[in-house]
C-alpha cells in the first residue's frame, strides 16, 4: 500500500470537483447559518440560495468546522494509505478553521502538518494544487508544505464589492474600515494582504472599478506564466466578460478558472462580488 502524503483543505478553496477528484484532495466543509439553520457549504447550500437570503436581509453567519469533522477526514486519509497529511486552510484572520484542524491533528493516526496559507478562494485552491502535485511526484511532507507556501507567496487576490456592508457585518473588513465613511460615494477595490482584507483603491463608479480591477490583475500577471481565477457572486455575466478580457491581455496565461464563490465567502462579500486571483507558477 502506498504511503503517500494526502492533501486536505477546506470548502473555501472552491476547487472544481473534478480537479479535487483527479488529485485526491479532500475538502472539509465550513458551515453557513441562515436564521436558525446550520448548513454545510458545498452540499447543503448553494451560492444562489445564499445570495437570495442576503438580498432578503436574512441573518447570515458562518462558522468553522467541528474538529471532529477534520478528525474523520484525517482518519479516512490514513485508512486509504496515507503516511502523512498536509492540511491547508484559509487565513486564520478570517476563520477558526485552522485552529480546528490543529486540534484534530493532535489525535490523528498519522502525522499531520496544518498550514495557515493566509489565502482564501482559489488563492487557497492554487496552494492545494501545488501541494498535491508535489505529493504526486513523491515529495516529503516538508517538500509538500514548501510547495504550498511558495505558491502562496506568489499569489495575489484582488476584488471588487458593491458595498462594504457585508464585510463590516462579519467583522472581516480589517483596514478597509477606513473606507466606510465614504462608502456611498465610492466603489472599493480591496486586496488580500498578510491574510487580511486591505483597501487597495477607491473608484467612483462600478464600471470604472471593474476596469481598474482588470488592469491591476493584468499588470500583476505580466508576461510570466500564471494561473488566473475569476470569482463572482450572482454576477456571472460580469465574471465571464472580465475573464475573456484577461484571456486576451495576459500573454503568459496558463489556466483560467471562472467560478461563483461559495456561501461562506459570499456571506461576507454580498452579491455583486468580482474577484481575480493571479498565481505565478
Amino acid at each position: 500500500m502506498s504511503r503517500h502524503v494526502a492533501i486536505v483543505t477546506d470548502s473555501t478553496a472552491y476547487l472544481p470537483p473534478q480537479t479535487m477528484e483527479r488529485h485526491g484532495i479532500t475538502a472539509v466543509p465550513l458551515t453557513v447559518v441562515i436564521g436558525d439553520r446550520a448548513l454545510e457549504e458545498g452540499t447543503e447550500i448553494s451560492a444562489r440560495s445564499l445570495a437570495l437570503a442576503l438580498q432578503k436581509r436574512r441573518s447570515v453567519t458562518t462558522s468553522r468546522p467541528n474538529p471532529e469533522v477534520f478528525a474523520q477526514a484525517y482518519r479516512a486519509a490514513a485508512a486509504r494509505g496515507a503516511g502523512a497529511i498536509v492540511s491547508l486552510h484559509l487565513s486564520a484572520e478570517f476563520s477558526g478553521t485552522y485552529d480546528a484542524a490543529l486540534l484534530a491533528a493532535k489525535e490523528a493516526p498519522v502525522p499531520v502538518r496544518v498550514v495557515d496559507t493566509g489565502m482564501v478562494a482559489m488563492a487557497l485552491g492554487f496552494c492545494a494544487l501545488a501541494a498535491a502535485e508535489t505529493a504526486e511526484a513523491g515529495g516529503t511532507p516538508d517538500e509538500v508544505v514548501a510547495a504550498a507556501e511558495k505558491r502562496a507567496a506568489n499569489t495575489s487576490a484582488y476584488f471588487y464589492v458593491d458595498t462594504l456592508e457585508y464585510l463590516r457585518r462579519g467583522g472581516r473588513i480589517g483596514a478597509a474600515q477606513a473606507l466606510l465613511g465614504s462608502a456611498l460615494a465610492v466603489k472599493p477595490l480591496l486586496e488580500l494582504e498578510g491574510g487580511r482584507i486591505e483597501p487597495r483603491e477607491k473608484v467612483r463608479t462600478a464600471s470604472k472599478a471593474i476596469a481598474r480591477l482588470e488592469e491591476i490583475a493584468a499588470d500583476r500577471a505580466g508576461a510570466s506564466p500564471v494561473d488566473i481565477a475569476v470569482h463572482h457572486l450572482a454576477a456571472p455575466d460580469r465574471a465571464a466578460a472580465l475573464a475573456e478580457r484577461l484571456r486576451a491581455r495576459v500573454p503568459g496565461l496558463a489556466e483560467l478558472h471562472v467560478s461563483e464563490v461559495g456561501a461562506v465567502i459570499g456571506a461576507h462579500t454580498g452579491p455583486g462580488l468580482l474577484g481575480v486571483v493571479v498565481s505565478s507558477r
